[in-house]
């Protein structure tokens, strides 16, 4: 090992932590309070990080920015080992935990992108599109807000073939008018 090598500290400052990883030193200290993160304390009272909390802070931070509650942050976060630096298999195990929830979210962004210019179910029938898509509001019977954005359909029970045998079906709204299947 090179004596001249800059020493790379296994323990981070407060300052530190909070200049690497983006995240004011305010954030950090709700975090910790909130148990997603944490520090020991010197004998000068100063909080001291270890430096896999670089990764933690980052994983909290991705997962807020894509709508992650910290709840569901902190359940999560529990499942990492504690007393050791959490490995690509520990990581590996939260994120399966994590998969089908961000898959859906991943969907509902999608919808959210691919649809916004057309009719999103939400009663407000001001665009061309509504009409044929959600004529006399249909959608609203399925409950409120923008139920064609809302409603997250199993992506493989949802095909062509499955939609058309739902309209053909007869799933009627008031006075006998077919209802889209993407209301349902």
């Amino acid at each position: 090992m090179d004596p001249m090598a800059p020493q790379i500290a296994k323990e981070l400052t407060i300052g530190q932590l909070a200049q690497r990883s983006g995240v004011a030193t305010s954030a950090l200290r709700f975090y910790e309070d909130q148990g997603l993160i944490s520090s020991r304390r010197t004998s000068g009272n100063q909080r001291r990080y270890r430096r896999d909390t670089l990764r933690r802070v980052a994983f909290i931070r991705v997962s807020q920015n894509v709508g992650m509650p910290l709840t569901a942050i902190r359940e999560a976060l529990a499942r990492l080992p504690e007393g050791r630096t959490p490995n690509k298999p520990d990581w590996a195990v939260l994120s399966e935990s994590w998969r089908a929830d961000l898959d859906a979210r991943i969907r509902q962004l999608t919808r959210l992108r691919d649809n916004l210019t057309d009719c999103i179910g939400c009663g407000c029938l001001s665009l061309e599109s509504c009409m044929l898509a959600n004529p006399y509001d249909i959608c609203g019977e399925d409950g409120c807000g923008p139920r064609r954005l809302l409603d997250d359909p199993e992506p493989a029970a949802v095909t062509a073939a499955t939609a058309g045998a739902a309209v053909t079906a007869g799933a009627a709204g008031p006075g006998g008018r077919t209802r889209s299947p993407s209301c349902r």
